[in-house]
C-alpha cells in the first residue's frame, strides 16, 4: 500500500492526573505514585499508521510495566481519565489494551479469539488462553515479514530503522544495540521502542498489531471496529516511569535522515561519531536516534 502522509505525533493534552507533558506533547512522565498515568494519541491513526514510543525512564519498586493499545472513545468525551487502563479503561468498552511484560508478548499464530469478541474491549497479551470460537479463514496468521529496510504486516510497510530501540552511547552501546536488535533484551528495558497499530480486515473490523523492537508479535486483538477513530492508548504504569514518541517517516526520508544514514553506515559504532568533525546537534542526532 503506499505510504501516507507523516502526520507529527503527539500526546493529547487530556491524559491521566499524575502525567506530565513536555513542551513539545512528546514525551510523558509520571510524576508520583504508579497509577493516573494514562495517555491518548492527539489524534486518531490512519489504518497501518504506527504509534512508536521508547521507553525513556524506570522506576524500581513497582509491580508491572508499560500498557499500550487502542481505543474508540475520544478522551474529549470521557469525564474523567480512568486509574488504569486495565482494567478500568477497558471495562468502558470499545477500547483494546495489551500489557507489555518481560515475557510472553507474542501472540500464538492462531489464537482462538472470536472476530467481534473484543467489541467490549478487554486485555490480552499476558500469555493466558483466551475463550473464543472456531478458527476460520479470517483468522489464520497475517502475512509478515520484513526486509532489511521495512516491516511488512499484510499491505502495509514501516520503516524498520526507527522501530528497534538503542542504547545510551557508551564503551558498550555498540554490544547492547545488537541485544535490542535481536530482541534478546527484556521489552520493557530502558530505550525498548514500543508502537501498535490496527490492520483493516474485512466487514468494517481490523486487528490491532503490537511491535517490540521491530518485531511484530502477532494480532493481540482481532475484530476491533474501524468504522469509527481509534487513537493511541499509553499506560505509563507502575516500573515504567517515562516514555517518548518517535517519529516515523513513511514517505520520502528527510535530509537530516539521509546524512544520519549515510554517516552510521560508515562507523564502527556510535561512539566514533564523536571523533568526527560535525556539527555537535548532528552528532547529537546520530547517536540518540
Amino acid at each position: 500500500m503506499e505510504p501516507f502522509p507523516d502526520q507529527f505525533m503527539e500526546f493529547h493534552p487530556i491524559h491521566g492526573t499524575n502525567v506530565r507533558l513536555d513542551h513539545s506533547g512528546t514525551q510523558a512522565t509520571r510524576v508520583q505514585s504508579f497509577a493516573n498515568g494514562v495517555c491518548f494519541s492527539k489524534h486518531p491513526l490512519k489504518p497501518g499508521e504506527i504509534f512508536l514510543i521508547e521507553i525513556e525512564d524506570k522506576e524500581l519498586g513497582w509491580c508491572g510495566h508499560l500498557r499500550v493499545g487502542l481505543t474508540a472513545r475520544d478522551p474529549r468525551t470521557l469525564d474523567v481519565v480512568p486509574e488504569y487502563s486495565i482494567p478500568d479503561l477497558t471495562d468502558l468498552g470499545d477500547s483494546w489494551v495489551f500489557a507489555i511484560t518481560r515475557n510472553h508478548n507474542k501472540m500464538p499464530d492462531d489464537p482462538e479469539v472470536q472476530e467481534g469478541g473484543l467489541a467490549g474491549g478487554r486485555r490480552l497479551g499476558r500469555g493466558e488462553d483466551e475463550d473464543g470460537g472456531e478458527g476460520g479463514a479470517d483468522n489464520l496468521k497475517p502475512k509478515t515479514f520484513f526486509t532489511d529496510s521495512h516491516l511488512f504486516i499484510e499491505n502495509f510497510r514501516i520503516p524498520r530503522d526507527k522501530l528497534v530501540g538503542r542504547s545510551r552511547p557508551g564503551r558498550y552501546s555498540h554490544i547492547l544495540d545488537d541485544l535490542y536488535k535481536t530482541n534478546a533484551l527484556p521489552p520493557t528495558a530502558r530505550r525498548s521502542r514500543i508502537g501498535v497499530l490496527y490492520v483493516p480486515g474485512g466487514r468494517n473490523l481490523g486487528d490491532m498489531h503490537i511491535i517490540i523492537n521491530g518485531e511484530d508479535m502477532g494480532a493481540s486483538a482481532k475484530g476491533i471496529p474501524t468504522t469509527q477513530p481509534l487513537y493511541a492508548v499509553v499506560d505509563v504504569f507502575a516500573a515504567t516511569k517515562c516514555v517518548r514518541i518517535v517519529q516515523v517517516e513513511y514517505g520520502f526520508s528527510s535530509l537530516q535522515t539521509l546524512c544520519r544514514k549515510a554517516i552510521q553506515k560508515h562507523i564502527v559504532h556510535r561512539m566514533a561519531i564523536d571523533w568526527l568533525q560535525l556539527p555537535e546537534a548532528l552528532k547529537h542526532y546520530c547517536k540518540y536516534e
